[in-house]
């Protein structure tokens, strides 16, 4: 279950990311897997290094492979998920 965890890079009033995290929550009823969302504004590197591309969706685990940016890619995410299987 630890690799079926993702990360949400965002901001508290961004729209874009309660769009992601409203998907990601509706996926979560038929998917199995844990998410959670940091705030950029909380760390200087995080703001330098996704600052206009939030939300972006990740892997907790390893290098944190970018799964999309802006908009859940459910594509993106099942392509993620079987290669993690």
């Amino acid at each position: 279950m630890d690799r079926k965890k993702l990360i949400v890079y965002g901001r508290r009033d961004c729209h874009l990311c309660q769009e992601m995290i409203a998907s990601l929550q509706k996926l979560q009823k038929h998917i199995e897997f844990k998410f959670e969302m940091i705030d950029i504004d909380s760390d200087p590197q995080l703001v330098s290094q996704y600052n206009e591309r939030i939300p972006v969706l990740v892997s907790a685990t390893g290098r944190q492979d970018e799964i999309c940016h802006y908009f859940l890619d459910e594509a993106a995410l099942d392509a993620y998920f079987a290669k993690i299987r």
